[in-house]
């Protein structure tokens, strides 16, 4: 990225001109906001239902772990 564009980027919460210790956020706060966009499920990307169910035959990736509160 050269110096001209890292000076002209935007916020992409609220648009003000980004700071380099929030890049590419304008701020603490609006990158906040983003995490708690993402944490939240607001950020997905579209698709049909049944896309991201995982096929019966699948072997379950958590199987082989036990569990202290299991005996």
């Amino acid at each position: 990225m050269s110096d001209k564009t890292s000076q002209n980027s935007e916020c992409p919460i609220c648009a003000k001109p980004s700071d380099e210790a929030a890049k590419p956020f304008c701020s603490k706060r609006c990158a906040d906001i983003d995490l708690g966009r993402w944490l939240k499920g607001s950020y997905a990307i579209p698709g049909q239902d049944g896309e991201a169910t995982v096929p019966a035959n699948d072997r379950n990736p958590d199987e082989d772990i036990i569990f202290r509160d299991e005996d």
